[in-house]
C-alpha cells in the first residue's frame, strides 16, 4: 500500500485524485498524523508539496526520508517533498529570482525508471533545489531548474521539483513510480 503524506499543498487533492484514477491501493494522512502510523504497512511513500513552512512538518518529512532510505522503500518527493529530500540528505535549496507557475518543458538527461525524452511538467514554486550531495544523480533539468528530477544513488528514492499530478506526462511518471517495488 502507498502512503501519501499530505503537507497541505493546494495540489494534494489533484494528487489524490490522480492516484485514485490509477486504481492504486493507498492511504493519505496529514503530516501531523504520521507518527501514529505503522510505517511497515506501506510499500512506498509520496511526500506532497506544501503551502507554507512548518518546522514540525520538516522534521516529520525528514524522518520519512531517512526511514525510506534505511528500509529500502521507494519514495517520491514532490516540490516541497523534493526539497526536504535534498535538505535531509545533504543538498541545499534557494529562493528563485522569480516564481514559476504553469507547464514547462523538462529534459530527461539520464535513463531512469520514471520517464524519458522530453516531458511537460507543471511548476508552482518560488524555491528550488540548488545543490545536491554527490550521492544524488540528476535525472532531468529545465531552463530555470537544474534539478527537475533527481535520484538518490541507485535507490528508488526520487524528487520532482514539479507537480506530476498536474500534467499528463506527470501522471505517467506517477504510474511508473507506483509500479516500483
Amino acid at each position: 500500500m502507498l502512503l501519501v503524506v499530505d503537507n497541505g499543498s493546494v495540489y494534494t487533492p489533484s494528487l489524490l485524485k490522480c492516484i485514485q484514477d490509477l486504481n492504486l491501493d493507498f492511504e493519505s494522512h496529514i503530516f501531523s498524523n504520521i507518527s501514529s502510523l505503522d510505517l511497515d504497512n506501506y510499500s512506498s511513500i509520496i511526500l506532497s508539496g506544501r503551502r507554507k513552512n512548518n518546522p514540525e512538518m520538516n522534521i516529520i518529512n525528514s524522518k520519512l526520508v531517512k526511514y525510506s532510505l534505511e528500509e529500502g522503500k521507494p519514495l517520491l518527493g514532490i516540490c516541497y517533498g523534493a526539497e526536504i529530500l535534498a535538505l535531509t540528505l545533504g543538498g541545499t535549496i534557494k529562493k528563485m529570482t522569480s516564481s514559476r507557475h504553469g507547464l514547462y518543458e523538462i529534459n530527461i538527461t539520464k535513463d531512469n525508471p520514471l520517464c524519458s525524452g522530453k516531458i511537460k511538467g507543471f511548476e508552482s514554486h518560488s524555491y528550488m533545489v540548488s545543490k545536491l550531495d554527490s550521492s544524488f544523480t540528476q535525472i532531468a533539468t529545465s531552463n530555470d531548474c537544474k534539478f527537475e528530477i533527481f535520484q538518490y544513488g541507485v535507490k528508488n528514492i526520487f524528487g520532482t521539483q514539479f507537480h506530476p499530478e498536474m500534467s499528463a506526462d506527470g501522471k505517467s511518471l506517477l504510474k511508473k513510480f507506483s509500479s516500483i517495488k
